[in-house]
Parts: C-alpha cells; sequence; structure tokens
C-alpha cells in the first residue's frame, strides 16, 4: 500500500528549488514595500510646480466699490463747491443792485434838492401875477332876501381871499382871514402858479400847484360849485384847499404846516 504524504500534522519537505523561490518572493515583497512607503518625490516636485503655475485670482468687486465712493465723493465736492460759488455770484449780484439802488436815490435826492433850492430863490423874486384890472364884480345871492346883488373884489391876493370867504360861508365852510393869509404865504408867497416840482407828490406825478399848493386829485375832489375847474385860479385853490382842511383838520384855522 503507498504511503499517505498528506497526513496531517506533517509537511512535505522543500525542495531547494522551492526554498529559492520563496526568498525571491520575500525580497521582491519588501522591496515593493520599501518604495511605496518612501515620499513620491516626483509627484511632490509636480503637484508644487502646478501649484505655483496655477494663476492667482483676486476679487476685482472691492476695488470697485472703492472707486465707487471715490467718485461719488468727488461729485459730492464739485457739488458743494458750485453751490458756494452760485451764493456768492448771488450775493455779489444784490450788493450792486442794492449799491445801484442807493446811488439811484442819491442823484434823485439831489436833484430834488437843486429843484428846491431853485423854486426857493424864485419865490424871492416872483409876486402874485395880477391881472391889470385892478377890480372884479361878482354877483352873489344874499341869505336873507333871495335876490343878487353885486360885489367888488380887489383882483389880487386880499381879494382873492375875501371872495373865498364870503363863498366858504354860504356853503358852511369854516376858515378865517388870517388861517387862509397865513398858509397862503407859507405855501406859495403868493404866488397863484407856484409848482411844487421836488416833494414826493412831484416824484408821483402829481405836484401841488397854486396858492395853497393843492394836488389836482384834492383839487377835483373837494371842489367848491360856482368856482373855476381851473387849479390855478385864485379864489378856487382857495375854496378847495379850505374845503379840504375843513374836512381833515377841522379848519385851514388849524394848519400850521405842510398838509
Amino acid at each position: 500500500m503507498t504511503k499517505n504524504t498528506r497526513t496531517p500534522g506533517h509537511s512535505p519537505k522543500l525542495t531547494k528549488l522551492h526554498k529559492l523561490s520563496v526568498a525571491g518572493v520575500a525580497t521582491l515583497g519588501a522591496a515593493t514595500l520599501a518604495f511605496s512607503l518612501a515620499p513620491n518625490h516626483t509627484q511632490a516636485t509636480t503637484s508644487d510646480a502646478a501649484v505655483s503655475a496655477a494663476p492667482v485670482v483676486f476679487s476685482q468687486q472691492p476695488i470697485k466699490n472703492v472707486q465707487a465712493r471715490i467718485t461719488d465723493q468727488q461729485a459730492g465736492a464739485s457739488l458743494k463747491t458750485q453751490a458756494i460759488e452760485a451764493k456768492k455770484k448771488a450775493a455779489d449780484a444784490a450788493k450792486k443792485a442794492a449799491d445801484a439802488a442807493a446811488a439811484e436815490k442819491a442823484a434823485a435826492e439831489k436833484a430834488a434838492e437843486n429843484v428846491r433850492k431853485a423854486q426857493a430863490a424864485s419865490r424871492s423874486v416872483q409876486r402874485p401875477a395880477i391881472e391889470t384890472v385892478a377890480m372884479k364884480t361878482v354877483a352873489m345871492k344874499t341869505a336873507t332876501t333871495n335876490t343878487y346883488a353885486t360885489k367888488t373884489y380887489a383882483n389880487n391876493l386880499d381879494g382873492w381871499i375875501r371872495q373865498s370867504l364870503d363863498i366858504m360861508k354860504r356853503r358852511g365852510i369854516p376858515g378865517s382871514y388870517n388861517g387862509l393869509h397865513r398858509n397862503i404865504m407859507r405855501e406859495s408867497s403868493g404866488n397863484p402858479m407856484a409848482i411844487n416840482g421836488w416833494d414826493i407828490n412831484a416824484i408821483n406825478g402829481i405836484p401841488s400847484k397854486g396858492l395853497l399848493q393843492v394836488i389836482p386829485p384834492t383839487f377835483k375832489a373837494y371842489h367848491v360849485p360856482g368856482t373855476s375847474w381851473n387849479i390855478y385860479d385864485p379864489v378856487a385853490n382857495i375854496t378847495a384847499a379850505a374845503n379840504y382842511a375843513a374836512d381833515k383838520y377841522g379848519s385851514m384855522d388849524n394848519v400850521n404846516s405842510a398838509y
């Protein structure tokens, strides 16, 4: 019977060839293991090169934001500068206009003063323009008989005042000879053709005229019926002025200055 070479507990004997094969495989495995555990220099170098060669990417957004803020600040500063310059120009223009207005006013006041002086000088040499007819006859209606009677007035300042007083009496307008005469001499020096060309009325285009220096609107408003509509007419001027003074001051007797 053949001997069983595979009996448990017994190992076949290795031949020399088997031993050599096992030794070679072990050596090869050790070498492979060592190679695999060693640092891969080539791969490291390649990876470093790849990292070095990769482009560095930076975000442009922060830079753009900064540029935008700078641009806005510059624009704001420019607007402020323009506003300051505009305000300065406006102030300069206003000052020039004010200076021009002041100069114009000063010139007007100087011209008015010159006119006033000239008129004052002329008043000192002027005298009432008296007609050649010495006396003037006027038909008057008496209050008692209701008939007309004739009364004669001198064609001069005294006659004009007396005729005005008679008309004022019939119309119920208060006033005295002295009150009328005093104001006439102050206002026109007794010149029925006197014109004020320098006061505020003259500047406004409605100069005072006549013995009591009445402006046309006042003469028209306080004109007394039965007298002339000519503002230079002595009797019409006195009577209208006395009517105005009675309305505003109670009587021409109460007037002691410009009225």
